[in-house]
């Protein structure tokens, strides 16, 4: 075992489950080889604690990195924030310089409030929307993150919210009096939204603009209608999505406005900053209630924000990832093809994640994540790009994987069992509690 392994097995003695986040889990990618920790990160680099090298052509942090690990102008504009005082008495003024950055990229808004997290960013934003409309039910679509509000969508049994992320989530711990108050409904599926407004007083609608496809059939055009029609808060989840296709939200694309939006991941470029932006008329409901946190006023979240948004706009980093998202999705079809497998893809450009269409696919997930781990590559089925993923990182890639799908097809074949090639047990898929 390496020293990362060796640290995962003490972790799990000290952290319920293990790690903070379950997408970072080793389970998640490789149980018991997964290298687990990283003592440097820098570009699309990561080294481990032992100070081995690998190339991430994985989730980049989650998805946070869409301008690398370690950006130079970014890192800069946090460390001048460091010899000058991240915290004081007094607010910091950059709070305030960002919020008028993002109502001059969203002008159908006029306020802002901040978190850290996206989880506790979709919180207030649910809980703004309530105090806005005097209404407690809300109808959701997508992930929006562990907080008792969404949660609460599977005390109704039938684990429901396996259709919007992740499948297995308990509801230990979630006040049972909350059954009722959240009503997942299907993306495009507006006859099952109209249905649900009309049974059930819906005071908010939040949503993922898209993730694995987008909109058919004016959609979201549709949703929006029936929420001004019903004086119901339309809140876009732009945690994941937001600043990949456009400068901003993603559903710029599509011409269609909310009445809130969330942004997160990408906006700090690793540096914890969330932003919930609305219209004055539905932010101001946000003094009827108490929300206050006192990290929520450090000031390297709002500078390594104001900085990378300069970045994004200078070197407009949405084409580019998306452009390499592209040629990753061309490349896994071209390789599936060449090796006779069948693979379906899913999501947009920029996140973009593959699945084997077999009976044997999450064992062959391990197996691709064990072999490319060995050729230093940080490797699963999905790919989440950045701007620094260069076209030597992708020739590297392409020939590693090359390799692996060959053994894959002898295996799908009968030439070969996939279980005597795989070092340890299969991936975890959804969320399963750690022994």
């Amino acid at each position: 075992m390496g020293k990362g392994q060796e640290l995962y097995e003490k972790a799990k003695t000290l952290i319920p489950g293990g790690t903070m986040l379950l997408s970072k889990r080793p389970e998640m990618f490789l149980p018991d080889q997964w290298p687990a920790y990283f003592s440097k990160a820098k570009g699309s680099k990561v080294w481990d604690l032992d100070g081995k090298e690998y190339i991430d052509m994985c989730i980049m942090g989650i998805g946070t990195n869409t301008l690398g690990y370690g950006n130079d102008e970014v890192d800069a504009a946090v460390m001048q924030t460091i010899s000058n005082g991240n915290m004081s008495t007094l607010n910091c003024p950059e709070e305030v310089l960002l919020a008028e950055e993002l109502i001059e990229m969203n002008p159908w808004a006029d306020m802002v409030r901040y978190t850290r997290t996206g989880g506790e960013g979709n919180a207030v934003a649910i809980r703004i929307a309530r105090a806005a409309t005097g209404r407690d039910n809300v109808a959701i679509c997508g992930y929006h993150g562990w907080h008792d509000w969404y949660l609460s969508s599977n005390l109704g049994g039938d684990d429901i919210l396996s259709g919007h992320l992740l499948s297995g989530l308990d509801t230990a711990g979630v006040p049972k009096n909350l059954k009722n108050t959240v009503f997942p409904f299907h993306y495009n599926n507006f006859e099952e939204l109209e249905d649900i407004v009309q049974k059930h007083n819906i005071g908010v609608i939040k949503m993922e603009v898209l993730r694995n496809f987008g909109p058919e059939n004016h959609f979201l055009e549709k949703v929006r209608d029936l929420a001004t029609q019903k004086n119901i808060v339309l809140i876009f989840d732009e945690c994941t999505s937001g600043f990949r296709e456009t400068y901003g939200g993603i559903f710029k694309k599509f011409g269609v406005v909310p009445d809130m939006a969330v942004f997160s991941k990408t906006i700090g470029n690793g540096y914890a900053l969330t932003a919930v932006v609305g219209k004055k008329s539905i932010m101001e409901a946000a003094q009827k209630t108490f929300i206050s946190s006192t990290f929520w006023t450090e000031r390297i979240g709002p500078t390594a924000a104001l900085k990378t948004l300069e970045v994004m706009k200078k070197v407009e980093s949405w084409k580019i990832i998306t452009q390499k998202g592209e040629k990753m999705r061309t490349g896994w079809l071209k390789l599936a093809e060449e090796n006779n497998l069948n693979i379906s893809i899913s999501g947009i450009p920029s996140l973009s994640t593959y699945a084997f269409k077999s009976a044997k696919a999450m064992e062959y997930k391990t197996f691709v994540t064990q072999e490319m781990l060995k050729k230093g590559i940080l490797a699963s089925t999905n790919f989440y790009a950045a701007t620094t993923q260069t076209d030597e990182y992708f020739d590297l890639y392409f020939n590693a994987l090359n390799d692996v799908y060959r053994v894959i097809s002898e295996c799908e074949n009968g030439g070969k069992n996939i279980n005597e090639l795989l070092e340890g047990p299969v991936c975890h898929t959804g969320f399963q509690r750690l022994n």
